[in-house]
């Protein structure tokens, strides 16, 4: 026996040849795995790029903007036009406003400065017929001379200016007193103008002068012909006095009064063509009388 075959071998044990084979197939797996890892890792690292075409802007499609922006701007142009006209109109609302009220305004200031004249004219008649009245009631037999005097002097004025007949004396010195007062002022105002409204001393509508003739006996009647219509007693047209009041229509609704003067005559503020005349019953019937004296 060898003197060495109890020492133990310091050498590693040798593997058996299918270990060795499996380790070496493991690893030639190993390293051809890392070497195809390696040989693809490159190019999937490489960037992705893509090209997208731009589409062209052809003349058509040039044309259709350029008209759409055309379109837009008249749109525009249009609101423009409109917002100026609807200020204009507002404005000139605002304006038409203003000259109203300025107008009426005025309308009212005129207004008042006519009745103020008026006020004032018949202020100055008043005066003038009350200075008349007192040189017409003097007595009786000198009135009822004046009053012919004055009627015959009417009616030779009314004979040539209005062709009336002279009959009208006889009547009004028939009249006396108050009522030949009342005469012979209507007959002095024969040729004066008829004026809607008129109240003297040169221009009448009927029931003005109506009134002033009995205001300067001391009569104050209505205004109007409708109520001065009803002002007395009524009488029956075939027992007229001097003096009566003679309305044309129904009493308390008449449209025109005058004053019997006598002889069949009476005088009357007509209308604006004849003016203040003296004329006989037959030329213009009345409907009815009242008497006031």
């Amino acid at each position: 026996m060898s003197h060495t075959a109890l020492i133990p071998s310091h050498r590693k044990p040798r593997q058996s040849a299918s270990k060795t084979a499996l380790r070496a197939g493991v690893a030639g797996g190993v390293l051809s795995t890392i070497a195809v890892a390696g040989a693809a890792g490159p190019a999937q690292a490489e960037p992705v790029t893509q090209t997208i075409e731009m589409p062209t802007i052809t003349a058509g499609l040039s044309t259709t903007v350029a008209a759409s922006a055309e379109a837009t701007q008249q749109v525009a142009l249009d609101l423009e036009t409109q917002a100026n006209e609807d200020a204009a109109a507002a404005t000139a609302a605002k304006a038409a406003k203003k000259a109203k009220a300025e107008a009426v305004r005025k309308a009212e200031a005129k207004k008042k400065a006519e009745a103020a004249a008026k006020a004032k004219a018949e202020a100055a008649e008043r005066a003038s017929r009350s200075a008349e009245r007192t040189t017409l009631s003097a007595p009786s037999g000198s009135s009822s001379s004046g009053s012919s005097s004055s009627g015959s002097s009417s009616s030779g004025s009314s004979s040539s200016g209005s062709s009336v007949s002279t009959a009208s004396a006889p009547a009004s010195s028939s009249a006396s007193g108050s009522a030949a007062s009342v005469v012979s002022f209507v007959q002095m105002q024969v040729g004066d103008a008829y004026v809607s409204g008129g109240t003297g001393p040169n221009s009448w509508d009927c029931s003005g002068l109506v009134q002033a003739a009995f205001r300067t006996v001391g009569v104050d009647l209505p205004r109007v012909s409708q109520s001065q219509s009803t002002a007395g007693t009524q009488v029956g047209l075939g027992n007229l006095q001097p003096g009566d009041i003679l309305y044309w229509g129904g009493a308390g609704s008449a449209y025109h009064v005058g004053v019997y003067v006598g002889g069949g005559q009476f005088v009357g503020a007509q209308n604006s063509s004849t003016g203040v005349v003296q004329k006989s019953l037959d030329y213009d019937p009345p409907s009815g009388a009242v008497r006031v004296l």
